[in-house]
């Protein structure tokens, strides 16, 4: 039975006496009581507190047995171990009007279970005064809080209809994998189906922050999808894209179109958020994140990742448990070591390392920590653990595209260079526009340098710089390209452009980074080349 070590693994709220609102009940976080709102005591054990608690702050998001199993006792059960169903089901007994038919903690098979509580009216949270007298907060909506809209089906095809709306389906379950994203569920979704409806007035009603909205149009051998992202208090449009795809198989199609908006909206409702936290008076430990995070995504130049640092450190300061705000702050010391920023770059993975596996302590299942302790473990002479640890961050969220380019950059130091283009076409196929897209690219550049296929490694360094103007990494290794193909003229002018953004880049802090990524001969002997192709360039020595 899971009890009181399960009360232990999960930390209460920061926020002092903060109370959450949901289906008729109130929870108390800090003193552990569940009410009804008529102010009658819910009897809970502290472990089906403690669960309530974990399923509450990731509304929507499925968790797994093993998740939970992890974090409420602090071991691995046997595989027909069934300690956590039973305390869930106890609990269901308690605040499920059926627990036969539960509509609260829902059992998603072979998954685990979802909590839906807040799926329908999203939370109140409601905080005491300086009388001790409780009061509904007035912010607003939750942040990532969305709801997709049924897409249209231009034409009114039938044959396409199961189509259109497997697209709608498959987006507000790969939309709810988003850390902290509160997604309405499909059966509120799909009651505005073929309805006249006034986009502001239904924000106001269901309490979110944006719209998804979108159609599906075949014209011939085509298939054309445009898709809006709208913001629900002011009707604002705020991001929109369109794209057209050769019909194929329709399940492909589907699964194909679903990861691209998935991946694009991800950016776009960080981006959207960084811009509400900036008129925040006072932004708490989640505000200081998405600034963060948005710096982060504008490009990797020593000012935007120190600048990201710093929202990541405040967020932490506000909020030392923030996991996402510590896997941040991870991913900043990564940039920093790997594109040579600092000057201790071995100091700085090893830091960037040890945030990463306190935020997995914490989230065992968390795919992005999962993907980022992959690439540090890469560039740290482990690119075979590396790898498997990036393919496990794909199967636990099939759209964390990225992890297809960490892939294919770790399979250059496992001796198999030739396979990293493939990775990263696959990357671009999922997410063409996305805003790390730079950085794929030059890792499909830096595995043809390896090679030595000089030639097809230019096109891939000039499409990353096209896309991303202020990423210096790869001005200096089209250079080696350059170089190393008697293009002198061409090569110091892009050293130069390099410098510009990061002058601190030399040959030796190169080398002691690079060097320090793995031990294969091979390597080392592609590395001495590159090396001697930065001098000819112009990279300073030290």
């Amino acid at each position: 039975m899971v009890d009181a070590p399960g009360f232990d693994a999960v930390k209460p709220s920061r926020e002092a006496a903060t109370l959450l609102r949901f289906a008729g009940l109130v929870l108390d976080f800090d003193a552990c009581i569940l009410a009804l709102e008529s102010g009658e005591a819910v009897p809970l054990t502290r472990g089906e507190f403690a669960v309530l608690r974990m399923f509450v702050r990731r509304p929507g998001r499925v968790i797994s047995r093993d998740a939970l199993m992890d974090a409420f006792a602090h071991r691995r059960f046997e595989p027909f171990d069934r300690s956590v169903d039973v305390l869930i089901g106890k609990l269901r007994r308690k605040i499920e009007a059926d627990p036969k038919q539960p509509r609260l903690i829902v059992t998603v098979p072979g998954e685990g279970y979802r909590f839906d509580g807040l799926r329908f009216r999203p939370p109140e949270i409601v905080k005491p005064n300086a009388d001790g007298v409780s009061k509904r907060d007035g912010a607003g909506p939750p942040r990532l809080s969305i709801i997709v809209l049924p897409f249209a089906n231009i034409g009114r095809d039938p044959e396409h209809q199961a189509f259109v709306d497997g697209i709608t389906e498959s987006l507000t379950t790969d939309l709810s994998r988003i850390r902290g994203s509160f997604v309405m569920g499909r059966n509120t979704a799909f009651a505005y189906k073929g309805k006249a409806i006034d986009l502001e007035q239904i924000g106001r009603e269901l309490n979110v922050r944006y719209f998804l909205e979108g159609s599906v149009q075949r014209g011939g051998s085509r298939m054309r999808v445009n898709v809006q992202l709208i913001d629900a208090e002011t009707g604002n449009h705020l991001w929109a894209e369109r794209f057209d795809k050769r019909l194929a198989d329709l399940f492909d199609m589907q699964d194909e179109i679903v990861a691209r908006l998935a991946g694009a909206l991800n950016t776009e409702l960080v981006a959207a958020e960084a811009r509400r936290a900036e008129k925040v008076s006072a932004p708490d430990s989640m505000d200081l994140y998405f600034q963060g995070l948005a710096w982060l995504n504008k490009g990797r130049t020593p000012d935007n990742v120190a600048r990201a640092r710093g929202f990541f450190d405040r967020a932490l300061s506000a909020d030392p448990d923030n996991v996402e705000a510590l896997i941040g702050s991870a991913r900043t010391d990564h940039v920093a070591s790997a594109f040579l920023f600092t000057a201790n770059p071995a100091a700085t993975f090893v830091a960037a390392e040890a945030k990463l596996k306190r935020a997995l302590s914490s989230v065992p299942d968390h795919p992005g920590a999962h993907m980022y302790l992959g690439l540090v473990q890469i560039v740290t002479k482990r690119a075979a653990q590396g790898v498997a640890e990036c393919e496990h961050a794909l199967a636990l969220d099939r759209n964390l595209v990225e992890a297809h380019s960490y892939i294919g950059f770790g399979k250059i130091y496992v001796g198999h260079a030739e396979e990293t283009e493939a990775h990263i076409v696959e990357a671009l196929r999922l997410s063409p526009h996305d805003t790390m897209a730079y950085n794929w690219m030059s890792y499909a550049g830096i595995a043809k340098n390896y090679l030595g296929l000089y030639e097809q490694a230019i096109p891939w360094f000039r499409r990353a710089i096209e896309a991303n103007r202020n990423f210096p990494h790869p001005h200096f290794v089209l250079g080696v390209a350059l170089a190393l193909l008697g293009r002198l003229d061409e090569a110091r002018s892009s050293v130069k452009a390099g410098l510009a953004l990061n002058p601190t880049f030399t040959i030796a802090r190169a080398r002691a980074a690079w060097s320090a990524m793995s031990d294969d001969p091979t390597h080392l002997a592609q590395l001495q080349r590159l090396l001697d192709g930065m001098r000819k360039a112009g990279v300073p020595e030290q």
